[in-house]
Formats: structure tokens, C-alpha cells, sequence
């Protein structure tokens, strides 16, 4: 089977993009690990089909980097809305339904993609650091120096610790600056560090939200680049109307035969 694909990253976070919209494709969990290996295949952090939907723009389908199909990914999702705007799909903005429920994307003056994300209303303190879902599940851990910390061994030992150790867990780094975060992030599923990870960021930022209630802004740094997180703050937990900003970059195209 002869495969057409793309390759897109966001801040480094990348990913093998197939336009599935016909439903043709079909690839097992093994085909899936062989293509995102980065010795044996394409490599990437994880792999998404663009597939029809009869209520939406399209479905994303996502998939780890180990074949499992995936939670929401936040950089993916905006590297889908660019390669759907590569394909043809040109709107001003973008509705697609992921595996956390429906989503709103649109392309900014910037060329940024704008990514809407799950409203979130709890934020809980786990070990004097905290879970939040953005349609992940992520762990938030501050701390200092952030870049000398072995990311690798820090997050593998709270991802495969209990009660975290089934399921897995995304676990990030946070190391607060004057004007922005500092994340960086162990990914399940991917079972190393990625250069970016969105719902991460997202969940950073909500957990350092300001004290005070209204329109938030964060800027995100990631060894991968730049990020940003708008939201509405109303009351304690509870987030709502919140966008991933950044960039969503074509690298390149391609064909395989599995």
C-alpha cells in the first residue's frame, strides 16, 4: 500500500499528516509505530488523519507515536487546520470535531493558527503540584533551573508512578518568568520529551493564571519556540474561551509503501 503524506510541526512538536477525507486508509497499530520511528520511518511525535465529517469542516484522528490512538493534541490540531488551508479547505474560520469534542480554529494576521480549546473547570492539587485536563490529562510540576532538569528521567518516574502508571500521564515542567512560562514537557505515548506539547502549555497556563478574574494572556516558551494561551478567567476553576496560539509549519511532502 502506497501512502501520499505531509509533514507539519508545530514548535517542533511534529507530525505525519494523511488526507483521509475518501476513508481509504487503514493502518494497524504497528504500521502506525513503523512510520512515526525516526530510524525505521518518517518520524514524528504522532500521526493524523484528516477524515470527513458530515457536521463538521472535517474529524481529526490522532494517533501517539507508539500507534495508540491519542487524546487531543493541541499543536496537532493547529498543524491540521494548516495543512486542511494547504489542501484547498480556505475558510475564516475552521469548526472539526476531535476525540475531547468540537473545536473552532482560525488563521490569524500573523499567520498564527488559533486553536479553540475545552472550557476547563478544576484544577487539582495532587502532591503539591496539580492536574488539569484540556483534553489531555497533564501534570504540572514547577520548578527551577529548568534547563538543566533531565526532563527524561523526572517525567518517565511521575508518568509510570501511581496512580498515573495505566492510563499515563502528560507531564510538564513549569519555570515562571517576569513576563512568561518556561515549559517543558514528558509526553505518554511518545515515552520521551517533545520539543512542544499544546494541551500542556494550556494547562501550565491556567494553573499560573492571574489572580485576578477576566481576559488572561500567557506567553509560553518551549525548547520548540513560542507560544501564547488566551482565556477567561471567571472565579477560581473556572476557564473558559480559551485559544493555543502559535505557528504551524509545512515541512514536507512525501510517499511511503507499507
Amino acid at each position: 500500500m502506497r501512502i501520499l503524506f505531509s509533514k507539519y510541526q508545530g514548535t517542533g512538536n511534529d507530525f505525519i499528516i494523511i488526507d483521509n477525507r475518501n476513508g481509504h486508509i487503514r493502518l494497524t497499530k504497528e504500521q502506525i509505530g513503523v512510520l512515526c520511528n525516526r530510524r525505521f520511518g518518517i518520524g514524528a511525535d504522532g500521526l493524523m488523519l484528516l477524515n470527513s465529517n458530515a457536521d463538521y469542516d472535517f474529524e481529526m484522528k490522532y494517533y501517539n507515536a507508539d500507534g495508540q490512538e491519542g487524546s487531543m493534541c493541541g499543536n496537532g490540531g493547529r498543524c491540521l487546520i494548516k495543512f486542511a488551508y494547504d489542501c484547498g479547505i480556505h475558510k475564516d474560520a475552521y469548526s472539526f470535531i476531535a476525540s475531547d469534542g468540537p473545536h473552532q480554529a482560525f488563521i490569524g494576521n500573523n499567520r498564527w493558527i488559533h486553536l479553540k480549546m475545552k472550557d476547563v473547570d478544576k484544577i487539582e492539587s495532587f502532591n503539591h503540584d496539580y492536574l488539569v485536563d484540556t483534553g489531555s490529562p497533564h501534570y504540572i510540576k514547577q520548578v527551577q533551573d529548568l534547563d538543566s532538569l533531565n526532563v527524561f528521567s523526572e517525567g518517565h518516574a511521575i508518568r509510570n508512578s501511581q496512580p498515573f502508571a495505566e492510563k499515563g500521564i502528560n507531564v510538564n515542567f513549569v519555570e515562571p518568568q517576569p513576563n512568561h512560562l518556561k515549559v517543558r514537557t514528558f509526553e505518554r505515548g511518545v515515552e520521551d520529551e517533545t520539543y512542544s506539547c499544546g494541551t500542556g502549555v494550556t494547562a501550565a497556563a491556567l494553573v499560573f493564571a492571574h489572580n485576578d478574574n477576566g481576559f488572561n494572556r500567557v506567553n509560553i516558551e518551549t525548547k520548540g519556540g513560542n507560544l501564547a494561551v488566551e482565556f477567561q478567567k471567571n472565579g477560581e476553576q473556572q476557564f473558559e474561551n480559551i485559544w493555543l496560539c502559535g505557528p504551524a509549519v509545512f515541512v514536507f511532502n512525501g510517499e511511503i509503501d507499507l
